[in-house]
């Protein structure tokens, strides 16, 4: 993908979106079901869409969560629902139509104090610590699009086990959904706004003192603020801005909030590489302002809006890949923590092959999955996995005695981590990530889109490994031809091509009309474009005998 020319730059005004607007479309816009673009339809991380595009609209939210109670109550799930909200301009009309379902139909529903944001790693915990010692069995629904522009909006189910819910589970709410928006949703149940707000089966706690007091359970909070880490933090505007001076004060922490803005159109954002205003903390386009602040602190971090993403920034090497710092969190855990020496560490398998060499180096068992975090979320669950981590900047590990953190992806906890780092080691990550590369070789990472129909999308997902009948990958011997991933032999939707030294894997977006290829070398820069345009051939050629 070309770089668009005002990528970093400050917004326009005519590059805000009209707040007003996007609201009034998701209360009169209707979907039609006659198209498929406008249906529910759940990707690796939920539902998502924009009510200007009708595929998140008030239809889409009430049938949704109409489903998530049928789900509920067909599963014997009778314990509260955690419900949390970000700080999109959609999701503060979805949570309200949210609680107006949820409340006619008798579930007991729990959300922030004074109607405050609540980050997807919270969620998880909250149902985590509920089910410990509950048998009436706690689940959750966050209302958030993660990093995605200003203009859409998302929800997200967790199930008792706290994480992102699996794909049996997400069919059966997707499917029950689309039939009663078809069915004009005669059989949702739906309350007045006036009347579930205040109804005995809302209740409200402070799920900020929850999360953050436990928070020592899992990072060494001591070693940072006796080493007086000078840490920024920018919150992006998300889910967790008043979670971070919290954080400060409990635990004496020399850190600054450098943005405590929230506007919904996110107009403070620098514009990515697309052009658009999106909260990606890995890129460094829209991390710019806090990257021109790297020598001003000792570690700087940034979130996305929901606060499952993570970016850090340090002063010798500016925002670091997500892969690297993986690579990093892996090797300083898995040498600092006395978990068992069976634990797993989980990748996805388009993460970086530095980890299954740091998983090497170090003699700890290594699982490669598909993409999507839900498969590390039975591992961390049961303390199988140490570390589950995908190269979106997405990750989650164990607490410092081995029991269950969170089954989501928590992006405190790793950026607290770098802070822990440096406080031990007396190196930040950019410096330990060189040293791990100078005893196994540096990666060069890319990755590229490029649009995809829903029908070449559907070719994709289904791709047998025999449909790849190259040998040769970028002048190196193919060694592998993956459809499926080892370490759980569930199907990719989509191929991974290996060799010695290189790698790439092509598979649809499961949000946007896109097909996505990730690539590495550990040879070089040329090396790496090398395989990315072989794969693009592959992909292409694909299509092509497929008639499209």
């Amino acid at each position: 993908m070309s770089i668009h020319p005002r990528a970093g730059q400050p917004v326009n005004a005519s590059e805000r979106i009209n707040i007003a607007k996007l609201i009034s479309e998701y209360y009169t816009l209707t979907p039609d079901m006659d198209r498929e673009e406008q249906h529910v339809s759940f990707g690796t991380s939920g539902h998502r869409g924009s009510a200007s595009n009708i595929n998140f609209n008030k239809s889409h939210i009430v049938a949704i969560c109409q489903a998530v109670v049928n789900y509920r109550q067909s599963n014997n799930i009778n314990g509260p629902l955690f419900l949390g909200k970000d700080t999109h301009a959609l999701s503060e009309a979805a949570f309200n139509s949210a609680l107006c379902v949820l409340v006619a139909n008798d579930v007991n529903v729990v959300v922030q104090q004074d109607e405050g944001f609540t980050p997807t790693p919270v969620i998880s915990r909250l149902i985590i610590n509920h089910n410990k010692n509950n048998q009436q069995q706690a689940d959750g629904l966050i209302i958030t699009p993660s990093h995605n522009p200003p203009s859409d909006g998302g929800i997200k189910y967790n199930p008792p086990h706290g994480g992102p819910a699996e794909g049996s589970i997400t069919k059966i709410i997707e499917r029950d959904a689309n039939l009663l928006i078809a069915d004009d949703l005669i059989n949702v149940n739906q309350v007045s706004l006036q009347r579930a707000i205040t109804s005995p089966l809302l209740s409200k706690q402070d799920f900020i003192a929850l999360y953050c007091d436990e928070l020592e359970q899992v990072i060494d909070m001591k070693a940072i603020a006796n080493a007086k880490v000078n840490i920024g933090v920018d919150p992006l505007g998300g889910a967790g801005i008043d979670y971070w001076p919290y954080i400060k004060s409990h635990y004496g922490l020399n850190l600054t909030v450098v943005n405590d803005v929230v506007d919904a159109s996110f107009a403070f954002m620098p514009l990515d590489k697309d052009g658009k205003i999106r909260m990606d903390c890995s890129s460094p386009y829209a991390m710019k302002g806090l990257i021109e602040m790297k020598d001003k602190f000792d570690v700087a971090v940034g979130n996305d809006p929901d606060f499952d993403r993570h970016g850090i920034v340090t002063s010798t090497g500016g925002l670091m890949n997500p892969n690297h710092y993986l690579a990093v969190a892996i090797h300083y855990l898995m040498t600092h923590r006395s978990w068992g020496a069976d634990c797993k560490i989980g990748k996805t398998l388009v993460s970086s092959s530095l980890i299954d060499r740091v998983a090497a180096l170090i003699d700890r068992p290594l699982c490669e999955v598909p993409v999507g975090f839900k498969w590390f979320v039975d591992g961390l669950h049961d303390g199988s996995y140490a570390f589950g981590g995908e190269e979106s900047a997405g990750a989650s590990f164990l607490a410092k005695d081995g029991s269950c953190w969170t089954t989501d992806k928590d992006g405190f906890i790793l950026t607290l981590l770098a802070a822990e780092i440096l406080a031990v080691t007396g190196k930040n990550p950019h410096q330990y990530y060189l040293e791990l590369v100078e005893q196994l070789g540096a990666p060069f990472y890319g990755r590229v889109e490029a649009v995809a129909n829903l029908e070449q999308k559907r070719v994709l997902s289904n791709i047998d490994a025999d449909a790849v009948t190259a040998t040769e990958l970028a002048g190196e011997e193919i060694q592998s031809i993956l459809s499926h991933a080892p370490g759980n032999n569930a199907a990719i939707g989509g191929v991974k091509v290996v060799t010695k030294n290189g790698w790439f894997a092509a598979r649809p977006s499961g949000t946007e009309d896109i097909y996505k290829i990730y690539a590495e070398s550990f040879i070089g820069e040329q090396h790496l474009a090398q395989i990315i345009k072989q794969a693009q051939q592959i992909v292409s050629n694909t299509f092509t005998q497929a008639g499209l």
